[in-house]
């Protein structure tokens, strides 16, 4: 195989291979998985869990503050002491998705936890779907 070949393949390769490692799931999937001993972690503001609510069982610790910046560091010794060891599933939740697939990412490459999921949508599809928050 020619040089000029391996370097776009083997990138291919790499992408696909950190594809799988974060996981989304939908509202049933995460009651299920919930009730087998799952995580579930809302990374969402203490101003956003008082508007809108957390979903039942989860657990609220706030990754990012109100102006974008965050201490991995802090939140991930916070982390250890709700998911420990690393291979317990846990689920994120944030208000779209987005947040907890960014987050998730980080667990499954930096951090070594391998079964990292996120609810796809977060609390707006869970609210979609007509599943209950808690205040």
């Amino acid at each position: 195989m020619k040089k000029w070949l391996l370097w776009p393949l083997l990138t291919i390769w790499i992408g696909l291979a950190y594809a799988g490692i974060l996981v989304g799931i939908t509202p049933d999937e995460l009651q299920a998985m919930q009730s087998k001993g799952a995580v579930v972690v809302d990374v969402r503001t203490p101003e956003e869990w008082k508007k809108t609510g957390l979903i039942p069982g989860s657990k609220g610790l706030t990754y990012f503050t109100a102006s974008g910046g965050y201490d991995k560091e802090a939140w991930m010794k916070q982390l250890k002491g709700l998911a420990n060891p690393p291979n317990q599933p846990v689920i994120l939740v944030c208000a779209s998705g987005t947040r907890s697939a960014l987050i998730g990412k980080m667990l499954a490459t930096e951090a070594g936890y391998s079964q990292v999921y996120h609810l796809d949508k977060g609390v707006r599809g869970w609210s979609a779907e007509s599943k209950l928050l808690e205040h």
